[in-house]
């Protein structure tokens, strides 16, 4: 059926065209008919082969305008209400985001599309003025909760490789244990994942694949489906017709892109040390041109050098690294002026005159920008395509490109003019591993590829993407950068993966990382660097009261404060920091979130290895953190700077407000922000102080939250009490809303609603009442205590645990078909993170019941646990979960809404979920 027609089922006077045209600016390529026609009858590909430059974000736009027809419709079932956009892990600013944000911001200014709006409004479960949820698990921005806090409401997350990946293996990074199974639920389930560039991270699209064939062979409760979305696929053959078809190449807009003039001169170079100079060279042609150059390098140390050597001819430089902090790495797309040259539609005023920004592989990918010239080394086939997407990428230009490459002898030694270099060499390669080796196979190859493309008169290679796209698909993939050792995901290890409420180290259940990204041996290890006053200030007896994994879990790292680079180097940097500090402590963050505390002299005498994958925290006053943002060992700490060090409250929402902050006794309390944590630096000070004395400066210091902005758990974020018969009833209602929009049948619709009406019953108890600090108990029982009351940690006590009792004694329970039975006591133990698949032992108690009854209970959860994950598969339980959790939060939320000011501000309040 043609897209043009089936648009026309949008609205008698909104075709598909129209309404892409109003979100966008633009009118779709056939490619874009194509795809909306293949979504309308609910099919999804698993490859979307198209070119680079020419929209492949848009894919969320078509997504969009089909999820729009099927809710017109009345056709939503089994079309899926989230889409998931995966970016390239090197991605500095992704256009995906912006891309939604445009689109969403389109349906609020422009009054035609209000009729798109209202259709789409209906279907979250809260009402909201904006009928999209966007969401970006990424950057300074990283998480608003919007996609999470109403699943009925249709999102758009877009996120990296390690940040979508992780979560969906129940391991989510920069997030605690008891949010993992929603994380895994919302995204492994009612979901489409669009892997953009899919080609560049192998091992996770056989991931991906390998979750959702495992989701089909278990029967999960929802679906999950995957998409490849790359310009230069692995894949040599496939079943589906492309979707890049003749109608694109023929189409006048296309096809400016498509035959873009890109010439390439290849500048061969006899030692790898010359190639740096070779760059500066070729870069230097165009010092007068007034233009935007970019230049890829691949190695750090060349970039560095190049950087050098032209800001030493007075010219306008900026770097981009995936070795740059996130905070000023974000920064950089939105405030840099050189970077703004190379953008589209920049958000500041770009430089003028001639501008060079020179990129490592973080500029291959993701980054919307485009260069009127190009100077570069050599890569393998699948990068260099890349790269040569970043330059004259809308047609409009006559853009050159430099390639300098190092000539290879017939031994496959590097060329080199000193006998003892050469013996050095070959020495040196006789260490590369065979993995090693294959990468620079594919370079060589990529050579004989480019020098097969046609050419003009005075020699340069035509390198247009339909030039690149004439070579044999075979030719193409041998010069592909090599596959990384890919590990099977088997069910043993989704088995062990989901088991998130046991968080020690499990034998069977390895780190997720390698399941990510696979083992690539030319790509060394990486470690990640932050700044946190924490480790400066809990030492001693406070680690004792504050353990370092539990703190984090409270707050947790953010990408935007932490920068990553090579393990070796990193650790050559720390032992530059150790010099003059060996006493400074340090914080040792593993994957899975367990933290070891040393100190800068010990982690120097320690194998580098030990670093791998993991994540380094470092007090301020340590130092090495350059002003824009990268590592340098020789850095000395400056106490002017001391805020530009720890960034963890930079961590900002649409508003531009923080979402979290820590203060001291005597700093202004922050407004309309929940309390989570009290530390009390000087615990052994006397409270109560003589006359004329007064309380010690800093001794308090105090941890907040924005409620329904943070990445914690959402049902714990009441700013006002709340008494438990009105919550339950009202997170009842929220589970009904849920439920109805998703159109669920029973046995879940009536297992979700009574679980959500008996949740909270284990709150009654006196031990917890107090420890929330209620003083109105037994006369008043809350459900939340707001913010006048102050917590007491009197016990481990879960309430969940309570409720597990108390169920069997409510009207109606026993009732129940065993399997409803089931289904409502699981979702109640696990909706703050437990049961999964048990209560520690500390945790598993009830104070007013007696041990045989809760030695029933602690028996039962496993069990229940293993029985219903078998029924509705690892991500279908989960998403399960996640409803309940989802109506708790809601129903928190909604009390706050009635009662606070129209500003949200309000004074700061603190609740203890115990």
């Amino acid at each position: 059926m043609e897209a043009e027609k089936i648009g026309t089922a949008v609205a008698k006077s909104e075709t598909f065209d129209d309404l892409f045209l109003r979100l966008t600016d633009h009118a779709p390529f056939p490619w874009q008919q194509a795809l909306f026609a293949e979504f309308v009858q609910k099919q999804f590909r698993q490859i979307c082969d198209v070119p680079t430059g020419l929209g492949k974000t848009s894919i969320i736009t078509i997504w969009f305008l089909a999820l729009l027809h099927h809710a017109r419709t009345d056709t939503l079932n089994d079309f899926p209400r989230r889409l998931i956009y995966v970016v390239n892990p090197r991605t500095v600013v992704d256009q995906a985001t912006r891309e939604a944000e445009r689109m969403r911001q389109a349906l609020v200014a422009n009054s035609k599309l209000k009729t798109v709006a209202d259709t789409l409004r209906p279907l979250a479960a809260r009402a909201s003025d904006a009928p999209l949820a966007i969401s970006t698990l990424r950057g300074q921005f990283a998480d608003n909760a919007e996609w999470r806090n109403d699943p009925a409401r249709p999102a758009v997350i877009v996120g990296t490789v390690d940040m979508i990946g992780s979560r969906l293996l129940f391991a989510g990074y920069g997030c605690g244990f008891k949010s993992r199974p929603l994380h895994a639920g919302f995204l492994g389930q009612d979901a489409l994942l669009v892997h953009d560039e899919a080609h560049l991270e192998p091992a996770f699209q056989k991931l991906l694949v390998a979750i959702e064939s495992e989701q089909q062979r278990c029967r999960d409760f929802c679906r999950f489906r995957v998409m490849a979305l790359t310009a230069t696929s692995r894949s040599g053959s496939s079943c589906e017709a492309p979707i890049f078809s003749d109608k694109d190449r023929e189409h006048s807009e296309v096809s400016k892109r498509f035959n873009a003039k890109k010439w390439i001169a290849l500048h061969p170079v006899v030692d790898e040390r010359n190639v740096t100079d070779e760059i500066v060279q070729r870069a230097l042609i165009h010092k007068d041109s007034n233009q935007a150059i970019l230049i890829f390098l691949r190695k750090l140390e060349h970039l560095e050098k190049v950087a050098d050597e032209l800001r030493k001819e007075k010219l306008s430089v900026q770097m981009l690294t995936g070795t740059i902090r996130g905070l000023e790495r974000d920064s950089m797309a939105m405030e840099d002026r050189i970077f703004a040259r190379f953008m589209p539609k920049p958000d500041v005023t770009p430089q003028q005159g001639t501008v060079y920004l020179i990129c490592t592989s973080a500029g291959e990918v993701g980054v919307d920008i485009s260069a009127d010239h190009l100077v570069c080394d050599l890569t393998p086939f699948d990068s260099m395509a890349q790269r040569f997407g970043r330059v004259n990428r809308f047609g409009n230009g006559d853009a050159r490109i430099d390639v300098a490459y190092v000539t290879v002898a017939k031994d496959g030694q590097t060329a080199d003019n000193g006998s003892a270099n050469n013996e050095a060499s070959k020495s040196k390669s006789k260490k590369k591993t065979e993995q090693q080796l294959q990468f620079d196979r594919a370079s060589e190859l990529t050579l004989s590829l480019l020098q097969r493309l046609p050419k003009r008169e005075d020699q340069l290679h035509d390198a247009s993407p339909a030039a690149l796209n004439d070579f044999p698909v075979a030719d193409r993939q041998r010069a592909f950068t090599p596959l990384p050792t890919i590990l099977s995901a088997t069910d043993i290890l989704f088995d062990t993966w989901a088991l998130t409420s046991i968080r020690e180290k499990l034998p069977g259940r390895p780190p997720v990382a390698d399941w990510l990204h696979g083992v690539a041996e030319w790509e060394p290890p990486e470690t990640y660097v932050a700044w946190r006053e924490e480790v400066e200030i809990l030492t001693g007896e406070l680690l004792e009261r504050h353990k370092p994994d539990e703190v984090l879990d409270d707050y947790p790292l953010k990408p935007h404060e932490l920068l990553r680079d090579r393990t070796d180097r990193i650790f050559d940097h720390l032992k530059g920091l150790a010099s003059d500090h060996p006493a400074c402590p340090v914080w040792i963050v593993t994957d899975n979130d367990l933290v070891a505390v040393t100190t800068l002299g010990k982690l120097a005498e320690e194998e580098k290895q030990a670093l791998n994958d993991r994540s380094v925290l470092l007090p301020p006053m340590a130092g090495g953190l350059t002003t824009t943002g990268m590592l340098d060992g020789k850095a000395p700490f400056d106490e002017t700077r001391r805020t530009s060090y720890d960034v963890a409250d930079k961590w900002m929402n649409e508003m531009n407000r923080p979402r979290r902050c820590r203060a001291w006794d005597r700093d202004d309390l922050p407004k309309g922000m929940r309390l989570v944590q009290t530390i009390d630096t000087q615990p052994d000070t006397e409270d109560e102080f003589d006359d004329g004395q007064q309380a010690p400066p800093r001794r308090y210091w105090r941890w907040y939250v924005r409620p329904r902005s943070a990445d914690d758990d959402g049902s714990r974020t009441a700013r006002q009490p709340q008494e438990l018969q009105p919550h339950l009833e009202s997170a009842e209602s929220f589970a009904q809303a849920l439920v109805d929009r998703l159109r669920l049948a029973d046995p879940e619709v009536s297992a979700v609603k009574l679980a959500a009406r008996w949740h909270d019953l284990g709150k009654r108890r006196a031990i917890w009442q107090r420890s929330i600090g209620n003083p109105d108990y037994p006369q008043q029982v809350l459900a939340k205590s707001g913010g006048k009351m102050r917590p007491i940690d009197l016990s481990n006590f879960r309430h969940e645990f309570g409720s597990l009792i108390d169920v069997s004694r409510c009207r109606g329970f026993l009732d129940l078909d065993r399997d409803v039975q089931d289904l409502v006591l699981h979702l109640i133990a696990a909706h703050h993170g437990r049961a999964r698949p048990h209560f520690p032992v500390d945790e598993a108690f009830d104070p007013e019941r007696t041990g045989e009854a809760a030695a029933e209970i602690t028996r039962e959860v496993p069990r229940r646990f293993a029985r219903l994950q078998r029924k509705y598969g690892r991500w279908g339980l989960a998403y399960l979960e996640s409803l309940l959790r989802a109506a708790d939060a809601l129903a928190s939320q909604a009390n706050d809404a009635s009662k606070e000011p129209a500003d949200g501000g309000g004074t700061p309040v603190q609740e203890a979920e115990r």
